[in-house]
């Protein structure tokens, strides 16, 4: 192996390391390094491909929610998969619940998701970042943002899934209910929360 090769694989294997065991065609190409180098670890199964441009370290654990944040950047979990980072409902995300800015393409995530497209002007509203339990970084919003949503789209999700959702977060201490009373406003749904949230204080 010459020092040049080493030398390149080397520095793949930091930026996995760095990146909790991913590395991206992208990422590789920013640093300058050929992506036959990439190719090579691919081929020794030093790394295994998930998806397309995306990488990871053979002995590291794929985080899902990880992987699709890095195919689709521009992506919110949302509404019921937020909803379990937060401990907030019964349903486990074997598919997730996604929101999109109002003009990106949809199509292939639409066969796995369920995927809602929002408006410009509305998208950021209680859109954080959280780590998932494998320590990655994702984009996703807030727990009141969430109430907003399934409380929007409540006719068309699992309605007891909703209430049971929305009386756990009435009994949250993390609740903000400034945030949410402002998030529904803005959303022009001040009504419906309010008086779908009070049903659930004594």
């Amino acid at each position: 192996m010459n020092y040049k090769f080493e030398e390149s694989i080397q520095k793949i294997k930091n930026l996995m390391k760095e990146n909790g065991g991913y590395v991206t065609s992208k990422m590789v190409k920013e640093q300058k390094i050929h992506l036959m180098y990439l190719k090579k670890m691919l081929d020794e199964k030093m790394t295994e491909r998930i998806s397309r441009g995306i990488y990871i370290d053979v002995n590291a654990i794929e985080d899902v929610y990880y992987t699709l944040q890095l195919r689709y950047p521009k992506v919110v979990f949302s509404r019921f998969t937020a909803l379990y980072f937060y401990g907030l409902t019964e349903i486990y995300p074997s598919t997730f619940d996604l929101t999109v800015p109002a003009n990106y393409h949809v199509e292939e995530l639409n066969r796995k998701h369920s995927v809602v497209k929002c408006r410009d002007d509305l998208f950021s509203i209680g859109l954080i970042n959280i780590y998932t339990s494998l320590g990655h970084k994702v984009n996703v919003y807030d727990m009141e943002r969430c109430i907003c949503d399934i409380i929007k789209y409540r006719h068309k999700l699992d309605l007891e899934q909703v209430k049971k959702s929305v009386k756990m977060y009435v009994a949250s201490d993390d609740k903000n209910l400034s945030h949410l009373s402002s998030y529904s406003k803005q959303m022009g749904i001040y009504k419906d929360v309010m008086e779908f949230v009070g049903m659930y204080y004594e």
